[in-house]
């Protein structure tokens, strides 16, 4: 009997982990469209207003949790929206890298602070806030 209510609290746990998820996500989403943006789209401004000048597509992968092929087509997206720029890798020709636009770093300066804002409401666990 102990044993299933410790399991069931680890459920009840993962559980609460994946709404606070995915109410986060939502909520990042909808004060990001405002700019023309989504949750995703920013992690990866994010990522690439980091001190290195450029990252390639695998290094970005591994911090923004989608597939490649998912994370291919956003980085085609926000290229046409002029906000990042693609170029072959010097190192390896089959790789790309890629880096921020002065467009693209404009943006993700104006919208760091909502999405900082947004984290901090719904992480900080001030649930009038909510």
């Amino acid at each position: 009997m102990v044993a299933k209510k410790a399991e069931q609290a680890l459920v009840d746990q993962w559980r609460d982990i994946l709404a606070l998820h995915a109410r986060t996500q939502c909520e990042l989403d909808r004060a990001l469209h405002q700019h023309g943006l989504c949750a995703s789209d920013f992690e990866v401004l994010d990522v690439l207003s980091g001190d290195a000048c450029a990252y390639r597509v695998q290094e970005i992968s591994e911090r923004v949790h989608l597939s490649q092929s998912a994370l291919s087509r956003l980085i085609a997206r926000l290229e046409k929206d002029g906000l990042v720029e693609r170029a072959m890798c010097t190192e390896d020709r089959r790789g790309v890298r890629v880096a921020l636009t002065r467009k693209g770093r404009t943006l993700h300066g104006e919208v760091l602070p909502v999405q900082r804002a947004v984290l901090t409401r719904m992480l900080t666990g001030d649930l009038s806030s909510r």
